[in-house]
Formats: structure tokens, sequence, C-alpha cells
């Protein structure tokens, strides 16, 4: 039997990509997402020959995790592979955000990922058996200025992976921390980036993002970040002020920053 890949967030863009390639690897696969799309990316990918069962359900919810695991129960199968990518952004001044907005964000990235892998994680330790990959991001080195909760759930994912990594050692359970920078996704539009620097800059190919990000799992390795300049920009931030930093942010990511 094929080993099991449960990927989240997996109707486009950096989810899309890892379930991809997740398929190349030989596993099956439970993808997720809050979309519609998530039928359309299933048949997708079972054009590569894997089985594969779509959950439409929001993750910023209790009830969007219980009704993955339900359906991650019902296959009957053990998960040999958390994915946990379900993510959202939001651009512009928090204070000018809509409580309702932000609140989604927390959820989605912090709360539901979070509930999500100690449900999984638990039925992992158990067997002594299982990968878990959280997409964190190098945002979370940076304070974001008019990103501010987005970068602070992303420096909370970083943070939570090493210690829980740290928890699950000699228990069989690996946990790695896939942070990327700006990826060509349809994070920036969804967010509301479309007018900074940041939403019209090059990004970089959330394939390759993915299969970094893959890769280092299977290695078990506790983080990476993809491409130089971003290794780069990681190492600037861990010696530059937080103050300097934000600053930088707010040139990228200010509204108007950029016209078309």
């Amino acid at each position: 039997m094929q080993n099991l890949a449960v990927v989240t967030g997996a109707s486009s863009g950096i989810g899309l990509e890892l379930a991809r390639y997740a398929t190349k690897k030989g596993y099956d696969l439970i993808i997720a997402a809050d979309d519609a799309a998530i039928e359309a990316a299933a048949d997708d990918l079972r054009r590569d020959g894997a089985h594969v069962d779509a959950v439409q359900a929001d993750l910023a919810t209790k009830e969007g995790v219980e009704r993955l695991y339900q359906a991650i129960a019902a296959c009957g199968r053990p998960v040999d592979a958390l994915l946990a990518n379900a993510g959202r952004g939001l651009g512009h001044a928090f204070l000018d955000q809509q409580p309702e907005a932000w609140r989604k964000v927390v959820d989605t990235n912090i709360t539901g990922t979070l509930d999500l892998i100690q449900r999984v994680g638990r039925d992992m330790r158990g067997r002594g058996q299982g990968r878990i990959l959280i997409t964190g991001s190098i945002a979370g080195f940076i304070p974001g200025a008019y990103q501010a909760v987005y970068n602070a759930s992303k420096a909370f994912l970083d943070s939570f992976s090493f210690a829980i990594r740290n928890e699950l050692k000699d228990t069989g359970v690996t946990v790695t921390c896939l942070m990327p920078g700006a990826t060509e996704t349809e994070f920036f539009d969804r967010a509301g980036l479309e007018d900074t620097k940041i939403g019209a800059s090059k990004k970089d190919d959330p394939a390759d993002v993915a299969k970094t990000g893959f890769e280092a799992m299977l290695a078990g390795e506790g983080d990476v970040v993809t491409g130089w300049m971003n290794k780069l920009q990681s190492a600037i931030a861990n010696i530059t002020p937080a103050g300097v930093l934000a600053e930088r942010h707010r040139r990228q990511a200010e509204p108007g920053s950029v016209t078309h």
C-alpha cells in the first residue's frame, strides 16, 4: 500500500505543488481547502495516477478541522506525512482592518493549523512514525508593517515548529518548517497587496518551493529557507534592529507603494 499524505491549502499555489510533488513520490492524497477549487485540483492530481480524496473545509473553524480529521479517520489508513500549508494573508494597516478579517488570519494560520497538527501528531506519536511539514515563512523574521497580523502569525508558526520538533525527538515523528519568501501564487491578490512593491515584485516558483520543502521533510530536516536571496534576507534579519526591519517592510507593503 502506498503512503498517505494530507495536504492543506491544496487548491492552488504552494499547497497544490506540494500535493503534486507528493504524487511523484508515490503518495496517495487527502487534500483540503476552503474553496470549491479543491475538487478541480483533485481531478488534476488524479491524472498523475494517484488516489486523491478532496475535502472542502474551512480550517479556520473547529468544525472544518473536525470534518477533515473525520475524513482521514474514514479512510482507515495512517497518515505518513501531514503538510500543514493552509494559510491566509492580509494587507493594509491593522487599525483599518475589519476584526473578522484579521481573526480569519489568526484562526487559519494558527488556531486551525495547531488543532489539526495536534490531532494527527498524536496519532503519529502513538505509532512511532510520521512526518510533519509546516509552512512558515521568512516573514516570521520581520515585523510586518502593513502585514502585521500575517507576519506575526508566521513568527508564531516558525517558533512553534522548532519547539514541537524538540518535544518529538526520539519519537519517530519529525517536524520540518518550510520558510519561503514571496512566491508566485494568488496570495497577494487575496491579501489586497496588488498595489504594493512586494505584490508587483518578481517572486519564487511555487513548484521549486514545494520540491525543496518536501525533500527537506523526507530528510528529516528541522527547517529550510528556499532560495539564496531569502537565505540572505533571513540572515540579515537576525542582526538588524526590529525598527529598521519594520520600516523596510513598510516600503514594500504600504498600499500605493507601486502604481499600475
